[in-house]
């Protein structure tokens, strides 16, 4: 019997410290948040969020969330190695009156932080008449 539980420690121990070395997943973006600086009403604008993981783990994004409607976010839905570079798309179409604004883009994945958030802003201005 103390020798089955000694062992049983021992696979415990030993598997306890092999996955504590293990690196997961791990997103780092160039940038987190943009300024779209004066954008014209009902035009919209697309920025590329571009990151690598550089944990060891395959990273996986399962869900990109906008605050609002006017906010569509699309995301590399396959896998990406250590070292390897995605993209998240996030294309905003201002329909309301001239006005600043600032949207949050929520991100889930496998990552060692799991929700990360991305920020746009702007100010919407009104067509130019000619």
């Amino acid at each position: 019997m103390k020798k089955i539980l000694v062992l049983f420690a021992f696979v415990l121990g030993l598997g306890v410290a092999v996955n504590a070395q293990t690196k997961p997943a791990e997103f780092k973006f160039e940038s987190e948040t943009h300024d779209f600086g004066k954008i014209v009403l009902n035009k919209p604008v697309t920025y590329d969020f571009k990151y690598t993981n550089i944990g060891e783990a395959p990273l996986i994004i399962t869900k990109a969330e906008a605050s609002c409607g006017c906010t569509v976010p699309k995301y590399t839905s396959t896998p990406l190695k250590k070292g390897e570079t995605g993209v998240i798309s996030v294309t905003f179409n201002a329909a309301a009156g001239p006005s600043t604004f600032s949207k949050a883009v929520t991100i889930t994945s496998n990552a060692k932080t799991p929700i990360k958030v991305l920020y746009i802003k702007g100010e919407t201005v009104a067509a130019s008449s000619k």
